[in-house]
């Protein structure tokens, strides 16, 4: 349910601009998930011998220290999920509006407020109780699924029908442009997009029943494949109703696709493209709050966000800055320009969380490990991490300088804000205040043992 969200939707045109041919395109796909399957295997290792919830944060900080977690911290919570939470908002707005202005784009004010609309639904419903959120997000992600099948279910009538020149090898082999190298780092950046959120099941760890023996590899083991084959599926369709340059000329991939295929019943794709992302912007939520808990109960955020609720047990200081650092990148400047900075920045960490299963079999090698994956899985993932991260240097210098020059602006934050102990009284007086406050409308105190179990 975290996985797919409006990257199917987004991601399928950078793909393939960047590959030249729609062959290479789908076969870039198809590693994508292989690639996601690497990493997953590696991060269920570590969930299970770092049962703590905050996913790449917690492995990061237990293995390399507190700077380097709090780096990884810092870009997450500044960054990544409230630009990642931006942009699948604004999807959502943008297909919700498109049946009320068919012939132009929607206005750019009715986009953002209905954007944060949903945003602070999805807070309040997340704050109010785990159960919820975590219905939505079945509720969400069988809609969804159920909405990719129909496109896939309709691709295969196509091909049985005839139509399929666009995937005959000799028409899908038959590149337009030569993609460098370079271009294939940044094809499988973008489709690093659409996959992104394979992690997200490590950052609620403690809220899990029984992940070490059952749920944490159960679910992985069932997602990894079972997204890849969706997303493969839905590209393969996609070439059945259009060719490679009206598909690389569409603002909305799915919404051409049902109006070429589903005739009177082409209002199912904006429709299905607006389930998929508002189930995407819970999930996105879900997980970020989690992460700002386990940063504040390591002491690396102010203690405030790792309160819980009395009666709810749902972390809402922790919700409350997540949604309103995605407001304000909503409001300041073209969110979508930051997905390069977000695929970078997420490849890069989960890399080092990789670097760190590698360094933790050598410094704890007698470890309780219920799951242990052959060494050859976290090398081959390393491998390819290495090319994707030169290559889009070497292709994308400024944008992958940006992301690093963000990550480093932490560092600093972290000498002041948590290494420096003897801070003021002035100072320490004023977090009190501010904390106490913050219980006080919020109606929350510290945890005892944990997050909350539901």
């Amino acid at each position: 349910g975290n996985i797919i969200g409006s990257g199917i939707f987004i991601s399928p045109k950078g793909v393939l601009e960047h590959t030249g041919s729609v062959g290479l395109a789908l076969i870039v796909w198809v590693l994508g998930g292989g690639v996601a399957a690497l990493g997953s295997l590696c991060y269920a290792e570590l969930g299970v011998t770092i049962p703590k919830s905050g996913g790449d944060y917690s492995y990061v900080t237990e293995i390399f220290g507190g700077l380097a977690g709090f780096l990884l911290l810092w870009s997450a919570v500044l960054i990544m999920y409230p630009t990642s939470l931006a942009v699948i908002a604004l999807t959502f707005s943008n297909y919700v509006l498109q049946p009320v202005f068919p012939n132009c784009i929607p206005p750019y004010n009715a986009s953002r407020i209905l954007s944060m609309v949903c945003l602070l639904l999805l807070t309040w419903v997340n704050s109010s109780s785990v159960r919820w959120a975590t219905r939505i997000q079945d509720i969400f992600t069988a809609g969804k699924l159920l909405a990719l099948a129909l496109i896939i279910i309709v691709g295969f009538i196509q091909i049985f029908k005839g139509n399929y020149k666009e995937l005959t090898p000799s028409n899908a082999f038959n590149f337009w442009m030569t993609p460098t190298v370079g271009h294939l780092a940044l094809a499988f950046l973008q489709g690093s997009f659409a996959f992104s959120g394979w992690n997200f099941l490590n950052y609620v760890t403690e809220e899990l029943v029984d992940p070490r023996r059952q749920n944490l590899p159960r679910a992985i083991f069932i997602s990894i494949p079972l997204v890849t084959f969706v997303y493969t599926f839905t590209n393969i369709a996609y070439f059945t109703a259009m060719s490679p340059q009206e598909l690389l000329s569409s603002n909305a991939v799915a919404v051409t696709f049902g109006e070429k295929l589903l005739g009177y019943f082409s209002w199912v794709m904006p429709v299905s493209v607006a389930l998929s992302t508002f189930g995407g912007i819970n999930g996105y939520l879900f997980t970020s709050s989690r992460l700002c808990f386990s940063g504040a109960r390591e002491g690396h955020l102010p203690s405030l966000l790792a309160m819980i609720h009395v009666k709810n047990c749902t972390p809402i200081p922790a919700l409350l800055v997540c949604c309103l650092a995605t407001l304000i990148i909503m409001l300041v400047g073209d969110t979508y320009t930051l997905i390069n900075y977000v695929s970078f920045i997420n490849y890069l960490c989960y890399g080092v969380t990789i670097i760190g299963l590698i360094v933790l079999r050598w410094k704890k090698p007698k470890i309780f490990r219920p799951i242990k994956v052959n060494l050859l899985i976290p090398i081959t993932y390393l491998a390819f991490w290495a090319f994707l991260l030169i290559f889009s240097l070497y292709s994308e210098p400024i944008v992958c300088g940006v992301g690093l020059i963000i990550i480093l602006t932490g560092v600093p934050v972290f000498f002041l804000g948590v290494y420096w102990r003897n801070k003021p009284k002035c100072v320490n007086k004023l977090i009190e205040s501010l904390t106490f406050w913050g219980q006080k409308l919020c109606f929350v105190v510290y945890p005892q043992g944990g997050a909350a179990e539901e």
